[in-house]
């Protein structure tokens, strides 16, 4: 399987008063076209960084971010991203928050057709009759559906979802944790997903990788071999209750609370 993205021995470090702050080194990292990959670990460890690399919004001071095997060199039209706040703008109605996108990546696109594609999504996400609507009538989860839409419209070549669903209630969460497998299956896209939320990363993603405290490395992967759409009901299965152990045993590793020697493969 191809490997549309490759992060190859990257290193990267803030400059700051006090001199260097490493926070990523020799990471190696590789998501495969299709495939949703989810990051875990220590806060701080440079998991934001990683999607800024990604983007072309930074480059590592060593090694290689490559997108479609070309070295990223600059800030990526074809990725697409969502964030823990939706940031939508307020005086856009929903619609025109959501093709946004399109008139920077494809300003040729006949007006009809923009709205075409965005209707489209705001129907698959259950947001169909909202389009006129301004951001602050929705709740939060409808702002988040309308941020994925926003982020997907484009058909960016990967989806980069930085804690999307942190701020939200356990039961929107849910119901977004569906909705992702749900937009997978009718708009196939290659996905890495942040996250401090172990239950999430094995419930969405194909490949859960830890990274190890600052400055981080890559620790430890976890494959997932499961099709989805999964039910929310997988995640009470003996199967997954053993991958959630071994993640938090790989988090209390990468937190310094736990001696490598006594993990378990």
């Amino acid at each position: 399987m191809t490997n549309l993205i490759e992060i190859e021995d990257v290193s990267h470090a803030y400059q700051t008063a006090s001199g260097p702050l490493p926070v990523l080194d020799g990471l190696n990292l590789s998501v495969p076209e299709g495939k949703f990959c989810a990051v875990v670990g220590p806060s701080g460890c440079g998991k934001s960084t990683l999607t800024r690399l990604i983007a072309g919004l930074m480059f590592p001071d060593r090694g290689e971010v490559r997108l479609h095997g070309e070295v990223i060199r600059s800030p990526r039209k074809s990725v697409g991203m969502a964030f823990q706040n939706p940031v939508l703008l307020e005086w856009r109605t929903i619609l025109n928050n959501v093709i946004l996108p399109l008139e920077i990546v494809a300003p040729r696109m006949p007006r009809a057709k923009r709205e075409e594609r965005a209707r489209e999504l705001l129907s698959l996400v259950g947001l169909e009759g909202f389009e006129d609507k301004r951001p602050s009538e929705l709740s939060g989860g409808m702002r988040q559906r309308a941020s994925l839409c926003r982020s997907l419209v484009h058909k960016p070549d990967i989806l980069i979802l930085d804690e999307p669903f942190g701020a939200l209630d356990a039961f929107t969460r849910e119901d977004l944790w569906q909705l992702m497998h749900q937009l997978r299956s009718e708009e196939p896209f290659t996905a890495l997903l942040i996250t401090h939320d172990l239950r999430e990363s094995v419930y969405l993603a194909d490949q859960v990788v830890v990274l190890s405290g600052r400055p981080a490395r890559t620790q430890f992967v976890l494959d997932i071999d499961l099709p989805g759409p999964r039910p929310i009901e997988m995640l009470y299965n003996t199967q997954s209750v053993e991958w959630l152990a071994q993640l938090r045993a790989q988090i209390e590793i990468a937190q310094g609370r736990s001696d490598p020697r006594n993990s378990t493969p």
